[in-house]
């Protein structure tokens, strides 16, 4: 039987940069400039959007070494 390919601790960084991801998008939406370009829809959204993908894609390619 082969190993699972993400450990625990992986799979638990994978969720919480998703969870970013959804908060980002939330904070963009909370925005009351119109076509949300105020500093919420243009700045802090996008930017905690980046990090929810950063933060998966260094879980996954961050392989250990032997």
């Amino acid at each position: 039987m082969t190993p699972m390919p993400l450990d625990s601790k992986r799979i638990t960084i994978l969720i919480i940069g998703i969870a970013i991801m959804v908060i980002g998008f939330f904070v963009m939406t909370l925005d009351k400039e119109p076509f949300g370009f105020g500093f919420l829809g243009i700045t802090l959204g996008p930017i905690l959007v980046l990090t929810g993908v950063i933060t998966p894609i260094f879980a996954l390619f961050n392989f250990k070494k032997k």
